[in-house]
């Protein structure tokens, strides 16, 4: 029984970090091309935890760690006041878009790079270059 505990704490725990650096791929990317973004959530339902930073984004920890999310100013989502139109997603050329909606799963690629080069600098028995 403590296996199977310890088999679904360390997959919630993968999820969780595997969900926060795609989600951070989104976020630093927008927020470099302009965008305003209102949420950064990880997890989905109701906040656990939240905290606001000075640009005005929500940080949240959410009840229901199986993604995430962040929500961008977007007049597809509701009125925007004219002096932040230029802020919003839907009003950013298309390479600036395809960069946002890229950088999640680029963040996630560079952080398998970067946990496959750890693994192999502090080395594992299993992996030993042994040959015959």
């Amino acid at each position: 029984m403590a296996d199977l505990i310890g088999s679904i704490w360390w997959l919630v725990v993968s999820l969780g970090l595997l969900v926060t650096f795609h989600e951070f791929g989104h976020y630093w990317v927008a927020r470099r091309c302009g965008v305003d973004v209102l949420r950064f959530s990880v997890g989905f339902g109701r906040p656990l935890w939240s905290r606001r930073n000075r640009a005005g984004t929500e940080f949240a920890i959410a009840a229901i760690p199986l993604g995430g999310y962040v929500k961008m100013l977007d007049e597809r989502e509701g009125d925007v006041p004219v002096q932040r139109l230029t802020h919003a997603f839907n009003r950013q050329a298309v390479w600036r878009r395809i960069a946002i909606v890229a950088a999640g799963p680029a963040a996630n690629l560079l952080l398998c790079v970067a946990l496959l080069w750890a693994m192999f600098m502090i080395g594992r028995q299993d992996y030993a270059p042994l040959v015959g």
